[in-house]
């Protein structure tokens, strides 16, 4: 089992996802937790590294928990995976990582392609919609 770090940029009603050359489905940003680092600090690592821009606010808490069997060229093993909710302008420039992504796109909520993408993601839209009107 590996503890992952999802980071979902939000922005407006829009969520940006990658389209994840492994795993073959759309999917928030993220990576693997490394031996001894604090998930917070994976997604921080991560969102440098995957789309060279750091968050413009403190990480707050994961909003959701998941345990998914993995898909694609990395079937095998479960994911255990924190995802952590940041907010960045959709119109702000990106640069992916193009040797894990083919593509990035901002999706309107009511748009994600749920039938290629985390089977989770449905739900933690949902969540994400309720904890926004608190």
């Amino acid at each position: 089992m590996h503890l992952v770090s999802y980071f979902v940029v939000i922005d407006d009603g829009y969520v940006l996802l990658v389209d994840h050359r492994n795993a073959k489905l759309w999917l928030p940003p993220g990576g693997h937790v490394e031996q001894g680092e604090h998930p917070r600090v994976t997604v921080g690592r991560e969102l440098e590294e995957e789309l060279g821009f750091v968050a413009s606010h403190p990480i707050e808490a994961p909003l959701f928990v998941t345990i998914t069997a993995t898909v694609g060229l990395t079937a095998g093993h479960i994911d255990a995976s924190l995802w952590y909710v940041l907010r960045a302008s959709r119109h702000q420039s990106i640069k992916f990582d193009e040797r894990e992504f083919e593509d990035i796109c901002w999706f309107p909520f009511n748009e994600v392609p749920f039938e290629r993408a985390d089977p989770h993601m449905k739900r933690f839209l949902a969540k994400l919609a309720i904890s926004e009107k608190v």
